[in-house]
Formats: structure tokens, C-alpha cells, sequence
């Protein structure tokens, strides 16, 4: 299972990677514009899944004396996370949560610093999960604002299903 966790991982970081190679090809000022219907600019956007996935794994750490009390994986969680998954696949708006919303992204940045910055994160969750003990592998160790208790290969799900939901916004803004 946790070979399982670990190949999703470094699926997201492919993902991650081909995403941030895409915007390179833009101008920096075209990626810093704010989208034509006054949504986020793409390095907003970018900034926005970075922070979710830098906040994840700041809660999973302040948690982790706990994280052994969890509960174990069901047949709830992946109801759960498909309704997640399904969710982030539709054209329904949602608002962000408060810790990664409009007020903490930034207004202008380069995609330099916001490459390091995230592929500091995917190594520090690369580290994380190669080091997690084996008898996590089996809980649900992140609470989801919206889907509730989800385990490790929903969580990296959560990230991938997000980051596909966000590319489109990302190429929207870059028109």
C-alpha cells in the first residue's frame, strides 16, 4: 500500500511539473494579469494549489501524535472522496476556504519563486510520506473541509482532481 501511496505522489509531481513547464511559455505579465472575468491571474491560481497542499500537510503534522487514533479506512471515505472528486469535476463554483483564498494569494509573483516554492512543498511531502510509519498507511488522516476524514491515496487524489480543475482556470486566464 504505501509503494501505492508513494507512485501517486510522483504522479502529482509530474502533473505538477508539466503544469508549471506550460506557463512557462507565457510572458510573466501575461500570467500575472487577473483573467478576463475578473477571476485569479494563473500564478494565483498556482498559489491557490500550492497553498492547499502546504496547508494539508501543516495540519497532517500538527496532528501527527493523533494520527495513530484515526480511523481506518471504509467504505464512507471513498464514498466521500468520490463525491470530492466528482464535486471538483463539475462547473459548480465553490468558495475557498478562508486559508487559501483571494486575501492570501499573491497579486504578482514569478514563476521562479513560485516553482521553488511549490516543488519545495512536493519535496517535503515526498520526505513526509517515504518516511510515514506503516501502520498510518491504513487511516484517515486528513479532515477535507468539505469531504471530511480522507486517507493518503484520496488526499493525493484531492490534490490531482484539484490541480486538473484548476488547469483549466489557469488556461483560461492565460487567453
Amino acid at each position: 500500500m504505501k509503494s501505492k501511496i508513494l507512485q501517486r505522489n510522483a504522479q502529482y509531481d509530474r502533473q505538477v511539473a508539466a503544469l508549471l513547464d506550460e506557463i512557462a511559455l507565457h510572458d510573466p505579465i501575461r500570467f500575472n494579469t487577473p483573467s478576463a472575468d475578473g477571476g485569479w491571474s494563473a500564478i494565483q491560481t498556482l498559489h491557490h494549489l500550492l497553498l492547499a497542499e502546504e496547508l494539508t500537510l501543516g495540519y497532517i503534522r500538527r496532528k501527527s501524535a493523533q494520527l495513530a487514533d484515526a480511523p481506518r479506512l471504509t467504505a464512507g471515505v471513498h464514498f466521500r472522496a468520490l463525491l470530492l472528486r466528482l464535486s471538483l469535476a463539475s462547473p459548480i463554483k465553490f468558495k475557498a476556504p478562508a486559508g487559501v483564498s483571494t486575501d492570501q494569494l499573491p497579486l504578482y509573483a514569478s514563476l521562479a519563486d513560485t516553482r521553488q516554492r511549490w516543488q519545495n512543498i512536493r519535496a517535503d511531502w515526498t520526505q513526509y510520506l517515504v518516511e510515514m510509519p506503516d501502520d498510518l498507511i491504513d487511516k484517515a488522516v486528513y479532515k477535507h473541509p468539505r469531504a471530511g476524514r480522507i486517507g493518503w491515496l484520496q488526499t493525493l487524489g484531492f490534490f490531482q482532481w484539484h490541480l486538473a480543475r484548476h488547469a483549466k482556470q489557469v488556461r483560461r486566464a492565460l487567453r
